[in-house]
């Protein structure tokens, strides 16, 4: 395990003038503590396994020394042939750098964060993203005379390989973002077939917010005497979260209720499955609720409408299925909303990090039925967190629940305060919830 004193400012770490203005522009004040004990790492070449909550800085952690690495190589190759690599056509369908992904929107987000901080490169470093969704034809375009760095998700990459559109021989530096996805049953046939394609001898980095113990197994065929660095904190953590029981059927009307009653400026809500999201939309149009959807069935054009909207705050609900959950940044969002749980326990942990991110205040929420009760007892149980069930003050749960049930239920239960002209019957001994803890998250504007 590493432990590294956070540098005051990016010079320390050993970045170059064009990297260092560019930051300076995005007012990227201090190294998170992540990149502070991650890029000189990268930079001298080691291999590495980087776990840290999500919105801690990760992409800037390996997208910094990668463009770094790859300009200084230039300029080496220039001094000898003058003429440098990103010019040099002659070079064929190259790759230098690998950045793989599980997630269309995530390969574009990273992709577009890497041009955005060479822009002080002047064109000369080239980047391109490739998915599914979209015309293969347009890709191969892009990758003629090759690409400096490539982020991609497996199965279009290999479409592309097929092709001859890119070669990997040429790869000295691979980088799986969202390393547990990357590594699981899901993705294991095409990262094999992409790693048989790359040379032995290349930097591996493995960046992640969680690595289940299947997965850290996996990464010691893939690395070469790596650093480790897990930098996960819930206790620093920005983020508050809080789980409402209610009854069997209610869960709609409750969200309804929240939303309603907060006012958050977004809503980011989770669901399970592609028709929840059409069928949640629904009944909460029916109760004044506008709300978008965004799951694997839309078309890539009407997926990146809707999460640029959502992004540029034009769409203040969000209804998603968990492609929405890994390594997304959505600016100052204030809540996300678990309305079924996720089946996998760290999947809870990527969709609760789409709020609180960059030191921003944020709050995550999931509704609980008591056919939930234990499986979030396994969620919990998997992140090493208990958290205190609570009731929505007018939703309480009913009195046909099993009594024991009934009992470990509300054993650390407080109602939340309803608001004035509800219509709802008050109880006797209510309890309210501090008004204080939610003004940090409840936005009127």
């Amino acid at each position: 395990m590493t432990s590294v004193t956070t540098p005051a400012n990016f010079t320390e770490l050993g970045l170059i003038p064009p990297l260092l203005a560019r930051l300076t522009e995005l007012e990227y004040q201090q190294p998170t503590p992540i990149q502070a004990q991650a890029i000189p790492s990268v930079l001298a070449g080691r291999d590495l396994i980087a776990g840290a909550n999500t919105g801690s800085g990760k992409t800037a952690t390996f997208a910094l020394p990668l463009l770094q690495k790859i300009q200084q190589q230039q300029l080496a190759l220039q001094s000898h042939t003058e003429k440098s690599l990103a010019g040099n056509s002659s070079k064929g369908n190259y790759v230098i750098g690998l950045i793989l992904v599980p997630t269309r929107e995530l390969a574009k987000q990273v992709a577009d964060s890497i041009k955005s901080y060479a822009v002080h490169f002047n064109g000369k470093i080239k980047t391109v993203a490739v998915f599914g969704g979209v015309s293969v034809n347009t890709q191969m375009l892009a990758l003629r005379g090759g690409s400096d760095i490539l982020v991609a998700t497996p199965g279009r990459l290999l479409d592309l390989i097929s092709s001859n559109a890119i070669k990997l021989d040429k790869v000295n530096t691979l980088v799986l973002d969202e390393a547990d996805r990357m590594l699981s049953l899901g993705f294991t046939e095409e990262l094999s077939a992409l790693l048989a394609l790359l040379p032995k001898k290349k930097q591996t980095l493995l960046f992640s917010a969680t690595f289940p113990e299947q997965v850290k197994a996996l990464t010691q065929e893939l690395l070469n005497n790596p650093i480790e660095i897990q930098l996960q904190s819930r206790d620093a953590s920005t983020l508050v979260q809080r789980v409402f029981t209610v009854n069997q059927g209610e869960k709609t009307a409750v969200l309804a209720h929240l939303i309603q009653q907060q006012q958050w400026r977004q809503a980011l809500i989770f669901v399970n499955a592609k028709h929840h999201c059409e069928h949640l939309a629904e009944k909460l149009a029916k109760r004044g609720i506008t709300a978008a959807v965004f799951h694997g069935d839309k078309g890539q054009g009407e997926r990146s409408r809707v999460l640029d909207g959502f992004k540029a705050g034009e769409i203040e609900v969000l209804i998603a299925t968990d492609i929405a959950a890994r390594g997304l940044d959505i600016e100052k969002l204030p809540v996300v909303i678990n309305f079924n749980l996720p089946r996998s326990p760290s999947d809870y942990m990527h969709r609760i990090g789409r709020s609180g991110r960059a030191g921003e205040v944020g709050l995550a929420i999931s509704l609980i039925d008591h056919e939930d009760y234990h499986h979030f007892k396994v969620i919990e149980k998997k992140n090493e967190i208990r958290l205190e069930r609570e009731q929505v003050e007018g939703f309480e749960v009913d009195e046909v629940i099993n009594e024991q049930l009934l009992a470990e239920l509300l054993a650390e239960s407080k109602p939340m305060a309803a608001p004035e002209g509800s219509g709802k019957k008050k109880r006797k001994k209510k309890a309210t919830i501090n008004a204080d803890i939610w003004s940090g998250y409840s936005e009127t504007e």
